[in-house]
């Protein structure tokens, strides 16, 4: 398996994911889980994945697709589509599996999944944040990240505008 094939190989449909999900539960694995637009990877995402990556030993992440970051953001988003944007994703060796959600929460992914901890940006209290009271129900943990000031994929849109 080339490189590359690697990296594709951890961008994972329904099916796909929940084979990995037996196989990591099986080896009794900690599983996390984040989620996010990531429209242009920047170092404050580098920052949160690399940290909510030390919170278990696979972390997977739910990229919002192309729908789903329009409906968010706008017209203008994503800036980058969904294949390109999995791929920076899959690349990373902190991540171990990209999927895709078209909702404009993660609640059912997270449903789905049933991490063993959530994993947000500071940028959210806990009690907003979508899926956390399923994690706790289960006897999963939240955690924040602080996140990377002056690191936003608006401020780097902006910049890029002139403004």
């Amino acid at each position: 398996m080339s490189r590359l094939e690697w990296i594709e190989s951890k961008i994972l449909n329904a099916e796909q994911l929940q084979k990995k999900l037996a196989l990591w539960r099986f080896k009794n694995e900690k599983i996390v889980f984040t989620n996010g637009c990531f429209d242009i990877l920047h170092p404050g995402h580098i920052k949160v994945l690399t940290e909510a990556s030390e919170f278990g030993d696979k972390l997977i992440v739910g990229l919002n697709a192309d729908s789903s970051v329009k409906a968010l953001k706008g017209n203008n988003r994503p800036i980058m589509n969904e294949n390109d944007r999995a791929l920076l994703l899959a690349a990373l060796h902190v991540v171990d599996a990209v999927v895709l959600f078209s909702e404009e929460t993660p609640k059912n992914l997270i449903e789905t999944i049933a991490p063993q901890v959530l994993v947000k940006g500071g940028d959210y209290a806990i009690e907003n944040i979508v899926g956390a009271d399923y994690v706790l129900q289960h006897g999963g943990e939240v955690k924040t990240i602080v996140l990377a000031a002056g690191h936003s994929t608006t401020n780097i849109e902006e910049r890029l505008k002139g403004k």
